[in-house]
């Protein structure tokens, strides 16, 4: 599995418990495109900071590659799309993940990318 930055976000909040839970258990990768999302975002405070830094830390970080490069150029010339979910969904493909995001709607034309919304999951 490979999480989408907006799952990792999620995940921070106090009430998201089950979405921790659901993530420990699993262990799934990350995009280096989400450390740079996440980490990078210019209002985060301290503490937040020290959490995600700390998440990070103990993820399996994929790299954007010259293959991930690669497959998201050939999404977003199919379709118009960010480039941070054409990274994302190229990560997930290349290494054959199901790609954990919040957002299905965004990557539902997607014909080969298994996608899971950890939020339509029954507790």
């Amino acid at each position: 599995m490979l999480l989408d930055s907006n799952i990792i976000i999620y995940a921070a909040q106090l009430q998201y418990q089950q979405l921790r839970e659901f993530i420990a258990e699993r262990s799934p990768a990350v995009s280096a495109l989400s450390y740079l999302e996440v980490v990078g975002y210019h209002q985060l405070t301290e503490p937040q900071r020290y959490y995600f830094e700390a998440f990070f830390q103990a993820a399996e970080i994929l790299p954007i590659s010259q293959e991930v490069l690669i497959q998201a150029v050939a999404l977003r010339q199919q379709r118009r799309m960010t480039l941070g979910d054409a990274i994302i969904a190229g990560t997930a493909l290349v290494h054959n993940l199901t790609l954990v995001t919040r957002n299905v709607d965004d990557f539902r034309w997607i014909t080969n990318l298994n996608l899971l919304n950890p939020f339509d999951i029954e507790p």
